[in-house]
């Protein structure tokens, strides 16, 4: 098991889940900048490689005027 750090996380987002690329035990949301722990990270983009903090914030940043 990682160490919990003050730092993020690096992560490397997939279509089924995320790969842990360095110590940390959160991201900030990429619209938001709130923190989010890794173990509640539930909305993310592949193509874009960010994580967000809510299903409303994923749907909005994904929206074509996002």
């Amino acid at each position: 098991m990682l160490m919990s750090t003050k730092e993020p996380a690096r992560l490397i987002y997939g279509p089924n889940g995320f790969r842990q690329l360095s110590a940390g035990d959160h991201v900030l949301c990429a619209v938001s900048g709130v923190p989010i722990q890794l173990d509640m990270l539930r909305y993310w983009s592949v193509e874009r490689q960010e994580p967000y903090a809510t299903c409303e914030i994923a749907t909005e940043r994904l929206s074509p005027k996002g």
